[in-house]
C-alpha cells in the first residue's frame, strides 16, 4: 500500500477491526471449547496444583480461528502476498498442532512436519534474504537463507512449545514478544506486517484471559505451535528476524537447558523424570534427581520453592526484560 495520509488511515481502521474481530473470535471460541469439550472428557490433568483438577484441553482451534479470521481481513483489504502465506503457515502449524494433540507425534516427527509450514513463505516469496545485524547492517545470504527460512518455522514452533508450561505462560509470553515485534515494524515502515503482528497481540491476549492462572482451559500443542510459526513467520516477512530471536530468548534457553541434558529430540510428555516436583500444599520444588532434565521453571526454583503463579510470574518478567532487549536491538538495525 501507498503512503498517503488516506491509505494509512485507512489501514488503521481496517487493522483496528481485525483485532476486534480476532480477539473477539478467539475468546468466544475459547468459552464455547471450555463447556464442549468438558461434556466430551477431552480433559487433562493440571499437574501443578494442589488436588489435580482437570482442565480442558486442546484450546488451539480458537487460536488458530482468531489468527486466520483477523489476518484474512487484512489480507482482503491489502491483498498482500505475505499474508496469504503467514495465514498459509498458521493452518498447517495448526492442523499438525491439533494432530499431535490427538495421537502424540514423535519428538523427531513433530519438527518435520512443521518443515512443510514453512513452504508458503519460501514458495510465495515472503522473504528478503538481507538478514539485518545489529550494528553491522544487511548481510545477503541469498544461498543459505531459504535453508534457514524453511528450518525457522519448526525451530520457533517447538521453541515456543516448551515454554507451554505453566498457566498463562505460554500466551502471556506471545503477547509480551509480539510488541517489541509490533514496534520494530512500525520503526521499519512495514505498516500492513505491523497490523498483522496487533492481530497476533489481540489474539494472544485474548486466549490468556482464559488461560491465566487458574486456567479454564489450556492451548495444546496446537495453540502453542500456532503462536510459535505465526511469530516466526511474522518476524520473517517483516525483516524482523533478529528482534523475534531476542524477545524469545527465555523460551529458547529453555529449549537449550531441555536439549542439553536429554541429548535428543523427545516429546516432552514421554520424558521419564519431571524437573520439578509438587508438594502437597501445591508448592513447585526443582527436583534433586540427576535424570530430570534442566528447565527454566527448574532453575527458577531451585532456590527456594514457589507456587505456579509465582513462576509464571517470573517467566513473564524474563519474557517482558527480553522485549525491552528487542526493542533497542530494534533501534540498531533500523535503516539496514
Amino acid at each position: 500500500m501507498s503512503s498517503s495520509p488516506f491509505d494509512s488511515q485507512f489501514l488503521v481502521l481496517v487493522a483496528g477491526f481485525a483485532v476486534l474481530l480476532s480477539a473477539g473470535a478467539t475468546y468466544v471460541a475459547s468459552s464455547l471449547l471450555i463447556g464442549l469439550l468438558g461434556k466430551k472428557g477431552r480433559v487433562v490433568m493440571d499437574y501443578h496444583k494442589k488436588g489435580k483438577p482437570m482442565v480442558p484441553k486442546p484450546g488451539g482451534p480458537a487460536i488458530i480461528l482468531g489468527l486466520v479470521v483477523g489476518e484474512a481481513v487484512l489480507y482482503l483489504f491489502t491483498q498482500q502476498a505475505s499474508l496469504l502465506a503467514l495465514m498459509a503457515t498458521l493452518i498447517i502449524a495448526g492442523v499438525i498442532g491439533l494432530l499431535d494433540d490427538v495421537v502424540t507425534l514423535s519428538g523427531a516427527v513433530k519438527p518435520a512436519l512443521l518443515l512443510f509450514a514453512s513452504l508458503p513463505i519460501l514458495l510465495l516469496g515472503a522473504y528478503d534474504f538481507h538478514l539485518a545485524l545489529p550494528f553491522f547492517g544487511a548481510v545477503r545470504l541469498s544461498i543459505i537463507y531459504p535453508i534457514l527460512l524453511l528450518l525457522a518455522i519448526p525451530v520457533t514452533s517447538n521453541t515456543v512449545n516448551t515454554i507451554d508450561v505453566l498457566n498463562g505462560v505460554v500466551s502471556g509470553f506471545m503477547l509480551i514478544a509480539s510488541i517489541p515485534l509490533i514496534f520494530a515494524l512500525l520503526l521499519f515502515g512495514n505498516y500492513v506486517v505491523a497490523a498483522a503482528a496487533t492481530v497476533f497481540a489481540a489474539t494472544a491476549a485474548a486466549f490468556y484471559l482464559v488461560h491465566r492462572y487458574p486456567s479454564k482451559i489450556f492451548p495444546g500443542d496446537s495453540g502453542s505451535l500456532t503462536l510459535g510459526a505465526g511469530y516466526g513467520a511474522l518476524a520473517i516477512i517483516g525483516r524482523a528476524e533478529m528482534v523475534g530471536v531476542v524477545a524469545l530468548l527465555p523460551a529458547i534457553l529453555n529449549s537449550f537447558f531441555f536439549l542439553s541434558t536429554v541429548k535428543r529430540l523427545v516429546e516432552h510428555r514421554k520424558v521419564k523424570e519431571r524437573p520439578i516436583v509438587v508438594s502437597e500444599d501445591g508448592l513447585l520444588t526443582a527436583s534433586r534427581k540427576p535424570e530430570a532434565p534442566i528447565s527454566l521453571v527448574r532453575l527458577i526454583v531451585a532456590r527456594s520453592p514457589m507456587f505456579e503463579h509465582q513462576v509464571a510470574g517470573e517467566i513473564l518478567r524474563l519474557a517482558a526484560f527480553s522485549a525491552i532487549l528487542a526493542a533497542l536491538t530494534a533501534l540498531t538495525v533500523r535503516g539496514f
